[in-house]
């Protein structure tokens, strides 16, 4: 691809699209792509010189008492994208996030570029990768546990149910990727299908299970509640 000619967020400068550093006011440069057009630009203008689009940036807050991350044991950095919160430890790459921003994340294009356009920046890359081990919460310090992210992602995140999640260097960029890439909602088709198919099992086995009592002279499971625990557990999928 050939680079484009681009103007520097901070001085207006005319810079090519593949430099990583403004000729005139020497400030990093880091190209991303428009959420709404695809269109490059740098990270940190406001508008998207192609479409004219809004972008949505990050902003680094000032904040007495932000927490401290749960690997390095150092105070975390309050970064602002559009109305959420995030804490981004600069040592070690790690992100924390509430519940609700991450659901707003998840859904909002415009958040994953700007957050996105973090990374490679301020992060120490001579810190090797976290190992494999339970961390406390920012929080409420308990242990937190670990899920496989819409449990086919393959990202293995760190979650305090009450509190927020917790990502390890790179987990988050793969987890937009992931989504960006219609991870999610192959994610919940593989999961509508899991469930017809485990309600036609259980259909068959009440069927069966007709059957034999009427064979028996026995009530139907259908007729006993207190009796069946399988009519419990297809209540839970038909209710």
């Amino acid at each position: 691809m050939q680079p484009e000619a681009l103007n520097c967020p901070n001085c207006g400068g005319a810079v090519s699209s593949d430099k990583t550093q403004c000729e005139f006011c020497r400030s990093r440069l880091k190209t991303v792509g428009c959420s709404s057009c695809l269109g490059v630009m740098f990270l940190g203008s406001k508008f998207c010189v192609h479409c004219g689009e809004k972008v949505v940036t990050a902003d680094v807050l000032d904040h007495e008492n932000p927490g401290e991350c749960p690997r390095c044991k150092l105070k975390l950095e309050i970064v602002q994208i559009d109305s959420a919160n995030i804490r981004e430890c600069t040592k070690c790459g790690g992100f924390w996030t509430g519940i609700q921003a991450f659901e707003d994340l998840c859904a909002s294009k415009e958040q994953q570029v700007a957050v996105l356009g973090l990374f490679s920046d301020n992060t120490d890359r001579s810190v090797k990768p976290a190992t494999i081990s339970y961390v406390p919460c920012p929080e409420c310090k308990q242990l937190m546990n670990r899920s496989n992210f819409a449990r086919t992602s393959g990202v293995i995140i760190d979650l305090c149910k009450q509190h927020g999640v917790w990502f390890d260097r790179d987990e988050l960029p793969k987890i937009i990727e992931f989504i960006t890439g219609g991870g999610m909602h192959r994610a919940r088709e593989k999961e509508r299908i899991s469930l017809e198919e485990e309600r036609k099992k259980l259909r068959d086995d009440q069927r069966r299970q007709t059957v034999q009592d009427q064979r028996h002279g026995l009530k139907t499971t259908w007729e006993s509640e207190t009796e069946s625990p399988v009519r419990k557990f297809v209540n839970m999928f038909f209710d």
